[in-house]
């Protein structure tokens, strides 16, 4: 149960980017019946770029030359990341900007985002695919893709209309490890390996079914990167460093095993029962009247005479003291 205290209602609009996005797919849908993979790709990328543009983290990475003054200042913050003398009056800093509490002249936004726009399009997505994901015979789940165990609707299925579903394969066997990280054989003969991180090169089928056996095995594996900068010389390389093989299960949910030690579904690690926490919300109805009535007090005790002021006053309180008791009571 979710209860609500404060938030925004929104009135229900038509999307402001519904020619555009529509121009861009039947763009994008003409580009592959041409056979034109290079535009189909831009075209896939502009529609994408959407939603990452508004939703961009106001976290960014700045990099300035600056003199001694501002050398000093900027590598005292907590943001500080890196800092050489370049020459004898000149300095190059990095440091992480629109972190924290910062003062309205050093905020310095990303220009045309707007977050909100960005959670109502990850929000849409998650009701439009819930009937899905919610299925007893959903096996896995992606941002907009789900692996089921029967078929869907004829009318829920389209390769070329926004809104519904492609069918990518037909599935055989599968192995679903954690979010981005599975293998799927599929009828036409084909294996499909997914693992998230720098040492996906290394995972095959093997890895897959032995690590389902052991989710805590892990491996070190030695990752060669092509493209490495070094902030002290501001080279860029190729380096080899130490990664880590393994199933990352995640923070939030716990696996759960059968009988025989196989790994068959995930149950949250904490749960918490929020019954009766209706009076939350009376609480807060209750502070919030009272800290109206504190600052009605204020400005009507100075326009009123004392013994009026004292005789409401005690009004004030004792109805204060019959909502606690009712709150008590309520709360038994």
């Amino acid at each position: 149960m979710i209860i609500p205290l404060r938030g925004y209602l929104f009135e229900d609009k038509p999307s402001p980017f519904d020619s555009f996005v529509s121009n861009l797919y039947s763009q994008r849908r003409e580009a592959k019946k041409t056979g034109d993979d290079a535009m189909a790709y831009v075209y896939k990328i502009l529609m994408n770029t959407l939603y990452g543009r508004f939703g961009i983290n106001p976290k960014s990475t700045t990099t300035e030359v600056c003199d001694r003054s501002r050398y000093d200042i900027l590598t005292q913050r907590n943001n500080f990341i890196f800092g050489d003398k370049l020459s004898e009056h000149y300095y190059i800093v990095s440091y992480h900007s629109n972190t924290g509490d910062v003062d309205d002249s050093e905020w310095n936004p990303p220009r045309i985002s707007a977050v909100q726009l960005a959670a109502a399009i990850t929000a849409c997505s998650r009701i439009h695919m819930y009937k899905y994901i919610s299925r007893p015979d959903c096996y896995y789940t992606d941002t907009d893709s789900a692996i089921l165990g029967s078929p869907l609707p004829e009318d829920e299925i389209s390769s070329f209309e926004l809104g519904k579903l492609k069918i990518e394969h037909f599935v055989k066997k599968g192995i679903f490890l954690a979010p981005k990280s599975y293998t799927l054989f599929t009828k036409d003969g084909g294996d499909i390996i997914k693992h998230k991180g720098p040492a996906k090169d290394f995972v095959n089928v093997e890895w897959f079914e032995s690590q389902l056996a052991d989710l805590s095995r892990t491996k070190q594996i030695t990752v060669e990167s092509h493209f490495r900068i070094d902030w002290h010389t501001l080279n860029i390389a190729k380096k080899e460093f130490q990664v880590t093989l393994g199933t990352q299960v995640g923070t939030k949910r716990e696996p759960v095993y059968d009988n025989n030690n196989v790994w068959v579904d995930t149950q949250p690690k904490e749960v918490i029962d929020f019954g009766g926490q209706e009076l939350t919300i009376i609480k807060l109805e209750l502070k919030m009247l009272q800290e109206q009535l504190y600052n009605k007090e204020k400005e009507y005790a100075q326009s009123i005479p004392k013994e009026q002021f004292n005789k409401l006053q005690e009004q004030i309180d004792k109805i204060e003291k019959e909502s606690a008791l009712s709150l008590a009571k309520k709360e038994k």
